[in-house]
């Protein structure tokens, strides 16, 4: 089994709960808009793998070092992430196609700052967006996602809330 915490959006924001929510993780995900490559420096102090993705404002280093897309497998699921990817039912061109070929069975994106967790049916896939962990943007609430991946099967998902833009 393996216990997976899951940003998005952090825009050069690091929060010192990060690693107190996260110091139980085999893994920590970060779907993009990391801002600073400092954070996901930060974050490899707090756990051993740190998968991260390149989100629109991220430039230099950090689109340097990081991917626009990763598959990867965790157990026995495969996993897509992205920035940019919507959600079931609306996303975006060419990303069907992608989680289809990819096998996923989880699908991992930000950009929205909007937390969203969704089964797609037609896909046999599960879509999170932990929505935003940062202090940029509308949204009125940051977040962070956790879950267990024990085999072939996800479950154990938590959000935890992190409050508002101000800290």
């Amino acid at each position: 089994m393996k216990r997976i915490g899951i940003l998005s959006d952090t825009h050069s924001c690091w929060d010192d709960r990060f690693a107190i929510h996260f110091k139980d993780c085999d893994e920590i995900w970060h779907a993009g808009d990391i801002g600073c490559v400092d954070v996901i420096r930060r974050l490899e102090q707090v756990c051993p793998v740190v998968r991260a993705v390149h989100g629109n404002i991220d430039h230099g280093e950090t689109r340097r070092y990081f991917p626009s897309v990763l598959q990867f497998r965790v157990e026995d699921i495969n996993v897509f992430m992205t920035h940019i990817g919507g959600y079931p039912g609306r996303y975006q061109p060419g990303i069907t196609q992608m989680i289809h070929d990819a096998g996923a069975r989880i699908f991992v994106c930000g950009h929205s700052h909007i937390l969203k967790v969704m089964y797609d049916n037609r896909l046999d896939c599960l879509h999170i967006n932990p929505g935003a962990a940062g202090h940029q943007g509308w949204q009125s609430k940051r977040t962070l996602v956790k879950l267990d991946i024990d085999g072939a099967t996800p479950s154990n998902l938590e959000v935890i809330e992190l409050g508002g833009l101000k800290m």
